[in-house]
């Protein structure tokens, strides 16, 4: 069951990722149709965008993060029980100890960070190593762990990239529109005598401002959901015991949410820290915890 669930779930993460490249290139598209009356153009410059963004935020993500969530590195010495978890979950995950920092909040929490297992770090809040026994701590640990030796943390990275380039392209299709698509689509108009590059171009619009970055943003939630649960499973796989992380998970949810949460970095804490209330699961950056519970208690 466990293996299965955990093959599952990495076809599942391939087919959203596969979804939100599909969405990423529309974009682009809908950009050069809008700009150039040409697709291809656009969607090469979404892939300048995306670059550029790439080489800004993957120079030191773990630095980035830390700082957004006032996160402290921590030394061996500060707290050694801590340190201990991390390298037993590391040992036996069979990746490199990670940097390990802690969160002055007192709502239990806990994310990894980073673009590799050889630099990744993980960070916990004061209220988790406050209110978990060592079994509750092993099994949000191993989840973490399972997180870096999954690679999410970098999967994590490349949806923010994805999502913060779409963000651009429609502030900027929105701004180039106010200044410039009205008239020069006018001209093209009276040249060419016909409705359907307006048409084309309105798709175009549409999908670019409104519909791709809700799309974006969706596809980035599924992703994050779909990682949560092969972290579960990867927890159990590495303490061989899913009581711990059952345990901790009920504790975390009903608790209070975090006081200086950054709602950026949601999606990477083990439960959602701001605790928004959702109509719909679509918009939740975590399953909900029963769900994950069931299936804990099913491995």
């Amino acid at each position: 069951m466990l293996y299965q669930q955990i093959e599952r779930n990495k076809r599942k993460t391939f087919l959203v990722m596969l979804v939100f490249f599909v969405i990423f290139a529309l974009v682009g598209a809908g950009l050069g149709q809008l700009m150039w009356d040409k697709p291809l153009p656009g969607v090469l410059t979404a892939g300048v965008i995306a670059l550029v963004y790439s080489f800004i935020i993957f120079q030191d993500p773990i630095s980035v993060v830390m700082s957004m969530n006032h996160a402290q590195e921590l030394r061996e010495e500060d707290n050694p029980q801590l340190f201990h978890v991390v390298e037993d979950m590391a040992m036996v995950g069979q990746i490199p100890m990670p940097k390990v920092y802690l969160i002055p909040d007192q709502s239990p929490n806990a994310f990894a960070t980073g673009l590799s297992p050889d630099k990744s770090a993980v960070a916990v809040t004061q209220g988790l190593l406050d209110m978990m026994n060592r079994e509750e701590l092993e099994g949000v640990l191993g989840h973490e762990i399972s997180h870096i030796r999954n690679y999410d943390i970098r999967l994590s990275m490349v949806a923010l990239v994805l999502v913060s380039a779409i963000s651009f392209i429609a502030d900027f299709a929105q701004n180039w529109m106010w200044f410039g698509f009205g008239g020069r689509r006018r001209d093209d108009d009276d040249e060419d005598g016909g409705s359907l590059g307006m048409i084309i171009g309105v798709i175009g619009v549409i999908f670019t401002l409104i519909l791709g970055p809700l799309a974006a943003s969706l596809a980035q939630m599924a992703l994050s959901r779909n990682r949560e649960y092969l972290a579960d499973a990867g927890s159990v796989e590495l303490t061989r015991n899913p009581q711990g992380l059952i345990s901790a998970l009920r504790k975390i949810e009903n608790s209070q949410p975090m006081q200086a949460a950054n709602s950026a970095s949601a999606s990477l804490y083990i439960e959602d820290p701001v605790r928004r209330p959702s109509l719909s699961h679509l918009f939740d950056t975590h399953p909900p915890t029963e769900e994950r519970i069931k299936r804990l208690e099913q491995m």
